[in-house]
C-alpha cells in the first residue's frame, strides 16, 4: 500500500522549500509572532517545537545543534529568554489562529505566535 510522505511540498523545490521554512523559523524567533499561510504554519510548527524543546536543555550539545540551524543571535534568544518561559511545560508552544482568506488569491491566512 502506498503511504504518504511527511511535510508538504509548497510549489517548491527541496532547496527553496528548506530556505523558506528556516526563513519563518528564523523571523518567528525574533517577533514571536508572524502572519502567514495556514500550510506554512503548520510546517513550521514543529519545527518551533523541537527547537525550543531543545533549547530547554541547556548544555553545550543542543546550543551546537540549534547553532546549526541559526545564528548565534537567535540562539541566545531561545536558550536564554523562550525556553525559561516553558521551562514547566511538556510542548504545546505554539498556537496557530486562522484568519480568512487573503484578498488577491485567496490563500488561507493564519497567525502563528508563541502561547504566554
Amino acid at each position: 500500500m502506498r503511504k504518504r510522505k511527511k511535510g508538504r511540498k509548497l510549489h517548491r523545490e527541496k532547496n527553496q522549500r528548506r530556505a523558506l521554512l528556516k526563513s519563518l523559523v528564523q523571523n518567528f524567533i525574533m517577533k514571536e509572532k508572524i502572519q502567514t499561510t495556514e500550510a506554512k504554519a503548520k510546517e513550521i510548527q514543529s519545527l518551533i517545537e523541537k527547537s525550543i524543546t531543545s533549547a530547554k536543555r541547556k548544555n553545550l550539545t543542543a546550543r551546537r545543534q540549534l547553532l546549526k540551524n541559526f545564528h548565534k543571535n537567535l540562539v541566545k534568544k531561545l536558550m536564554e529568554e523562550i525556553a525559561p518561559r516553558y521551562e514547566k511545560t511538556k510542548g504545546g508552544y505554539t498556537r496557530i489562529i486562522k484568519l480568512g482568506r487573503r484578498k488577491t488569491d485567496g490563500a488561507k491566512m493564519a497567525i502563528i505566535e508563541l502561547v504566554k
